[in-house]
């Protein structure tokens, strides 16, 4: 994904204004949805997977997972930087990560946008999750805006949040979304992440395990077809003929389709159908 990223890195600058230090609200949104195209804003809002402990052995899975975090956090970072004006660009080149860089931008600009704060209530409460994207990565998405709330010292009822949420869930979620709607217990924002994490994780299994089912059939109907057809053959590349047979079921007849067999080595071309009982 890496070299993707770069390679297309020229061409989606060329059409995104630079950071010069005015109009920072609509600059982030651009540069939010250039970040989520390209596959690396979820550095900004999910933690990078923890180092292994002293002891402790971790998988592969577990260590190309956290190297790949790492890398998009780099080109996550480098997009940003590259999509501010020089000025900007030597003021903030130093900063470590994209998340921090992030946050310090918006610690700076957004405080002095005099519409900040109406921009960010209307942007929680525009939110919609879409299928194709994690939705505990856009769930996290969710959070960072509510983060902002309390930066600006914004009060929203647990509840309602909680409850505005389930209704952002995707349409594939429905069902989900539904059966959450009708729990008689109130839930608060991490329990509802903890359900949504559950959820998501089953999903994954249950696609995994359909996609193997969906291979193991491809392969035995293409083993059974390749049986039928040698079946039919009589040496000489040809395919014998089809004849329909009547075989016993035990409680009756069924006619099933079947090469033709001649009995007794018969040189009239007589055919003979067999029928078991």
């Amino acid at each position: 994904m890496a070299f993707v990223t770069l390679k297309d890195m020229g061409s989606d600058f060329h059409r995104l204004e630079r950071f010069d230090g005015g109009d920072f609200v609509r600059w982030q949104r651009k540069m939010h949805f250039l970040l989520v195209t390209v596959k690396v804003y979820y550095v900004i809002v999910n933690p990078r997977p923890p180092e292994p402990g002293e002891n402790e052995e971790e998988s592969v899975a577990k260590t190309r997972e956290r190297l790949r975090w790492d890398q998009d956090d780099e080109i996550c970072r480098g997009h940003i930087l590259n999509g501010m004006s020089n000025t900007q660009f030597d003021a903030y080149h130093t900063v470590k990560t994209a998340k921090e860089l992030w946050n310090q931008l918006e610690r700076r600009y957004i405080t002095e946008d005099a519409t900040s704060k109406r921009f960010i209530v209307s942007k929680f409460f525009d939110y919609k999750m879409v299928d194709g994207r994690s939705v505990m990565e856009q769930f996290n998405e969710i959070k960072s805006i509510l983060d902002r709330y309390s930066q600006h010292k914004l009060a929203l009822d647990e509840f309602i949040v909680v409850t505005s949420i389930i209704d952002k869930l995707p349409p594939s979620w429905k069902n989900f979304r539904n059966s959450l709607k009708h729990r008689k217990e109130d839930i608060n924002l991490d329990e509802l992440g903890t359900h949504l994490r559950i959820e998501e994780d089953l999903r994954k299994e249950e696609k995994s395990k359909s996609e193997g089912e969906d291979e193991e059939a491809k392969r035995e109907e293409s083993h059974i077809e390749g049986n039928w057809k040698s079946r039919r053959c009589n040496g000489s590349g040809r395919i014998r003929p089809l004849a329909a047979e009547w075989l016993h079921t035990g409680s009756g007849y069924a006619r099933t389709v079947a090469p033709v067999r001649q009995l007794g080595g018969s040189s009239s071309g007589q055919t003979h159908l067999l029928r078991a009982g």
